[in-house]
């Protein structure tokens, strides 16, 4: 569980104590911490009515706060939200080329403004996880966590022959070190990936270098959550159990 000197905005009406901007945005469901920076260093939140880009600033619960000029309260009501991504949708709150959003599946049930806890490209799909808590997704998606995520790949061709125990010992592309925790082949065409960095298109990075088209990917795992039956478009809500199992299995 996070840290007990934690901010805990949701405190400030007896405390009055101040927070940090960025948390403030963190708890009221915006996005996470680090992504919160860089909402407030492209000037899009104004603090009683002035635009603020010092991630020093400090704010209470006396204070107005909007994002695009539309004004945050804290949500009181934390969600945690395993979705089985579809193939075609983006892990963007919008898209400026009109494509879905994953998201926008949670939308009509979820008055929380969601973000997703790390990303899977629009050619991929599996399991993606959404909250509003941006101590979870801090934690969670820190490289340190080492959370596993768990893949399924499917060729065009036959795999070549050693790629998998390559992989697990490791393999440079293009300067870049990829090295997954655990890969093993199915079958010819289809490999078991198990990685717990992630580093962006790395599955992906790695099968190109080896001359491989892959013809799907599918995330099946996110540390102790699978998709078993899941269906693409699917949701559900994790259980108090499910969110504590994630919490613990973080090595930071």
């Amino acid at each position: 569980m996070p840290d007990k000197k934690t901010e805990n905005p949701q405190n400030q009406e007896n405390s009055k104590e101040e927070v940090r901007l960025q948390v403030f945005l963190a708890h009221a469901g915006v996005a996470s911490r680090r992504a919160s920076e860089k909402i407030i260093l492209d000037g899009r939140v104004a603090v009683n009515g002035l635009v603020v880009t010092e991630l020093g600033t400090k704010v209470s619960s006396k204070d107005k706060i909007t994002l695009d000029g539309k004004e945050l309260s804290l949500e009181e009501q934390k969600r945690y939200v395993l979705l089985y991504k579809p193939l075609g949708y983006v892990c963007t709150q919008s898209d400026e080329k009109g494509r879905p959003c994953a998201v926008d599946l949670l939308r009509e049930k979820y008055s929380e403004r969601l973000y997703n806890v790390g990303r899977l490209d629009m050619f991929s799909h599996g399991a993606l996880l959404f909250t509003n808590d941006g101590d979870f997704a801090a934690r969670l998606s820190h490289p340190s966590a080492e959370i596993e995520k768990e893949y399924v790949v499917e060729s065009s061709l036959p795999l070549p022959r050693y790629l998998a125990e390559d992989f697990k010992r490791g393999i440079r592309v293009d300067g870049v070190f990829y090295k997954a925790k655990d890969a093993e082949e199915i079958n010819s065409h289809k490999m078991r990936i198990v990685l717990v960095e992630g580093k962006n298109r790395e599955i992906r990075r790695v099968f190109e270098n080896a001359g491989v088209a892959i013809r799907n990917l599918c995330r099946v795992r996110i540390g102790n959550l699978e998709l078993g039956q899941m269906e693409p478009g699917q949701f559900r809500d994790l259980s108090d159990w499910e969110v504590q199992g994630l919490l613990k299995l973080c090595k930071n």
